[in-house]
């Protein structure tokens, strides 16, 4: 399992769209579970999982990814958030 922390310049919704289009349907094809607050995601498939927390904090964005089984994926969606 990995957990990872980053901030971004970007606004709270246009992390959550690249998330979706990263990890869910036309990205990886991970389902989301779990869509229901504005400052959480939840994608699951392939047998395991990514959780994101997203919440605005000293003008940037801060985004912590935990994952189990799509560390890869985590790790290169992370590095390229400007």
């Amino acid at each position: 399992m990995t957990n990872l922390e980053v901030k971004t310049k970007l606004s709270e919704k246009e992390v959550r769209d690249r998330l979706k289009s990263y990890f869910g349907e036309g990205g990886l094809g991970l389902e989301i579970k779990n869509d229901s607050s504005d400052d959480c995601l939840t994608f699951e498939g392939g047998g395991g999982f990514v959780k994101a927390t997203i919440c605005a904090a000293d003008g940037k964005t801060s985004v912590e990814l935990q994952t189990q089984e799509w560390d890869i994926q985590v790790r290169e969606f992370a590095s390229r958030l400007p």
